[in-house]
């Protein structure tokens, strides 16, 4: 397991956790943790967007100098439909870091249940890193961006590889559900042939591999990476409406005399 690289991003997270900022890290940092990143300067987390969380956030905001930088702004009811609201840091200990912050992800479980599934990890110095759980963390990933989905292969690859001597019935269904390497899913379904056909229900890629041929699963790889695309890009239509939306009416005002 990678450790965080010592930067900027260390000083956000302290911060958070001093003011007991109730949290989950994710994207890219989250990323470095489980060893398929090697930097990120972005910190994203997930918190819980009740008004006490809000307030110890706000503390924290406060004390890393972090300004907001784009729309939507700092407010509940942006964060409980689904945007992420964007921050620049200004303390000297966190220059310049953007930190992204949400409550809710698409295809993603509420914060109790992501809770439940995270990884706790504590550093050399005994700071404590609440980071979301690595099968959210690929769910989270799983957007129309291109970057994504070379870093979902590399998240359950790099688990693959670390476990794949110790399987264990919740392992081997993890890297069924979501393994993106063919020769992976195709090992790992000859193997564990009783959990291939539980998996099978919920990912019919898995049905290619019982033909054994990579060309196979590699193009229903494909498909399904195309289907997740679809999905992330209609979920977040509505949202991108409702940005501009916001952006025209504050351009409106702003020519007010």
């Amino acid at each position: 397991m990678a450790r965080l690289i010592p930067n900027p991003i260390l000083k956000v997270l302290s911060t958070l956790t001093c003011h007991e900022v109730r949290h989950l890290l994710m994207g890219g940092q989250a990323c470095v943790f489980y060893g398929a990143a090697e930097f990120s300067r972005d910190c994203d987390i997930v918190i819980v967007a009740d008004d006490d969380n809000l307030g110890r956030l706000n503390a924290a905001l406060h004390e890393l100098e972090a300004q907001c930088i784009a729309i939507p702004a700092f407010d509940r009811q942006y964060l409980d439909r689904g945007h992420a609201v964007h921050f620049r840091c200004h303390h000297p200990a966190a220059m310049k870091i953007r930190l992204d912050i949400m409550s809710r992800m698409r295809g993603c479980d509420g914060f109790a249940d992501l809770w439940e599934r995270r990884l706790t990890l504590q550093d050399d110095d005994g700071s404590i890193f609440e980071i979301l759980g690595i099968e959210d963390l690929v769910k989270a990933k799983k957007t129309q961006r291109d970057k994504d989905w070379p870093m979902i292969r590399r998240l359950v690859d790099a688990h693959y590889d670390e476990y794949c001597e110790h399987p264990t019935d919740d392992r081997v269904l993890f890297w069924l559900r979501e393994s993106r390497t063919p020769e992976i899913l195709i090992r790992v379904a000859a193997l564990y042939p009783e959990l291939r056909d539980q998996a099978l229900k919920s990912r019919t890629v898995l049905q290619e591999t019982l033909g054994g041929s990579r060309t196979a699963v590699s193009q229903a790889l494909a498909l399904e990476e195309a289907k997740e695309r679809r999905a992330d890009e209609s979920y977040w239509r509505p949202l991108k409406q409702e940005l501009e939306s916001i952006r025209r009416n504050r351009l409106k005002n702003d020519r007010k005399p």
